[in-house]
C-alpha cells in the first residue's frame, strides 16, 4: 500500500477516472451497436453525428487510439450511405 499522501490521493483519482472511461466507452460502443442494427436512413443519419462526436471525444481523452476511431467512423459511414 502507498504510505504518501500524493500516492494515496492518486491512486483515488485514478480509480475515478477508470471507471468514468469505462462508463463512456461502454456508452459509445452501446451507441453504435443501435446504428448498425438502425433500418431506416433518417434515423440513422441522426445517430450518426452523435455517434462520431462521441468518437472523437473518447479518441480526444486517449481511451480509444485515434486510428481507432478514424476506422470506426470509416465503417460507420460507409454503413450509412448504403442504406
Amino acid at each position: 500500500m502507498a504510505n504518501h499522501k500524493s500516492a494515496l490521493k492518486r491512486i483515488r483519482s485514478n480509480e475515478k477516472r477508470r471507471v468514468l472511461n469505462r462508463y463512456q466507452h461502454k456508452t459509445t460502443r452501446n451507441a453504435i451497436k443501435a446504428l448498425r442494427i438502425a433500418t431506416d436512413k433518417t434515423d440513422a443519419t441522426s445517430k450518426l453525428s452523435s455517434v462520431i462526436s462521441m468518437i472523437d471525444k473518447l479518441a480526444k481523452k486517449n481511451i480509444i487510439h485515434d486510428n481507432k476511431a478514424s476506422n470506426l467512423k470509416s465503417k460507420l459511414t460507409k454503413l450509412v450511405s448504403k442504406l
